[in-house]
């Protein structure tokens, strides 16, 4: 019983000594030295850089954030959520490499007491998270939700999820296309823009020697000439369609509105004799705006007058592919971090390159601002 109380009395006394002094004492110089070295003191709160450019800065730090909050908002209209993301992240990289290239020292957002005494984030991996019992990651799948398997669907590869549509009729249109016999419709308009030839810029002329670095010669594009057809619309007058949200497989990361195309800007691989183009789904046809059959499953086109035709594409993808006014092509859909630079990459408001571009000049402009504040 001695050898039991002896032992407990040692350990109380070592537990005591773990804790700071003993209550009405004061720390000598040596021991706060020792504290110290034992406990430094925690580094104050930053931002990097390329966290202040995504924010567009703080009140009175950047000149130019009604600009970036104005770019921000132009993404937001151009593209899903999703796809913006996607950007988002990529510019974020460009940005962090850009901060490191120019050395510029963080900014502290936290003065140093405040920092000092701000309650520390607390990691995920905490004895009172662990003690809880594990929930899992994806609902079961009677129970899931529609959002939640396109989440799940997005975890599958692109590859996997978009094949090739392969020996594909492949007709070339263009804006502003008069109607003719086996194309009825004018092209001045398209499925979801009343004004695509004016924010276009004019005719995309098909006349080869009256167009330079795919595009007509007379202008510069408003829009990306780089544009495909497909016999799908996922729009009617009241909204969307009743089938769409579940056979456009990106409906639920991409929609914004009930009035806004999930379909409209999205990225199309074209491959013709193993040369691959780039181009975006800018209106529907040929001849159907019904047959989600064919352009999301496994169907293949219907018969039409243009010999079962499936596919139409601008003079740039034409030309581009060195293909026929109407060849035989496969094609299938594709991300946009999939999508190399190319020609396609340079032109229009639309353009998701474009839209990258102009973000990461703001961006750019945001550091430099900030170096500047610091020197």
């Amino acid at each position: 019983m001695k050898k039991i109380l002896r032992s407990t009395f040692i350990a109380a006394a070592s537990f005591a000594s773990m804790f700071s002094l003993p209550h009405g004492k004061e720390e000598n110089g040596r021991q706060k030295k020792q504290r110290a070295q034992t406990h430094p003191k925690r580094a104050p709160k930053t931002v990097s850089p390329a966290g202040l450019a995504a924010s567009g800065g703080r009140d009175g730090d950047v000149p130019n954030k009604a600009a970036a909050e104005s770019a921000a908002a132009r993404v937001s209209n151009a593209v899903g959520a999703a796809t913006r993301e996607r950007i988002m992240a990529a510019l974020r990289q460009e940005s962090d490499a850009c901060a490191a290239e120019q050395e510029i020292p963080p900014r502290v957002i936290l003065p140093k007491r405040e920092a000092e005494s701000a309650t520390p984030v607390m990691p995920r991996t905490l004895t009172a998270e662990k003690s809880r019992p594990e929930e899992p990651t994806v609902p079961p799948v009677a129970e899931q939700s529609a959002p939640a398997r396109a989440s799940a669907e997005q975890q599958v590869p692109a590859a996997d999820r978009y094949p090739w549509k392969r020996d594909i009729v492949t007709t070339t249109f263009w804006i502003g296309e008069k109607p003719s016999k086996n194309n009825p419709t004018p092209n001045r308009t398209s499925s979801w823009d009343k004004d695509w030839a004016a924010h276009f810029g004019g005719t995309d002329t098909p006349v080869r020697e009256d167009r330079r670095d795919f595009r007509p010669a007379a202008f510069v594009p408003g829009q990306n000439p780089f544009y495909v057809a497909l016999p799908y619309n996922d729009l009617q007058e009241s909204g969307h369609k009743p089938e769409a949200r579940k056979v456009v497989p990106w409906f639920h990361d991409e929609y914004r509105a009930s009035n806004q195309s999930v379909c409209k800007g999205r990225w199309v691989a074209i491959r013709l004799k193993g040369k691959t183009v780039y181009a975006q789904w800018e209106d529907c046809g040929p001849f159907r705006t019904d047959h989600s059959g064919y352009v999301f499953g496994d169907e293949r086109p219907k018969k039409n007058i243009n010999k079962g035709a499936g596919l139409d594409v601008s003079p740039a993808v034409r030309d581009c592919l060195g293909m026929d006014d109407t060849d035989v092509t496969d094609w299938k859909f594709v991300e946009f971090e999939e999508v190399p630079e190319g020609p396609w990459s340079k032109y229009g408001e639309n353009n998701t390159f474009v839209i990258a571009r102009r973000l990461n000049e703001l961006r750019i402009a945001a550091l430099a601002n900030d170096r500047r504040g610091h020197e």
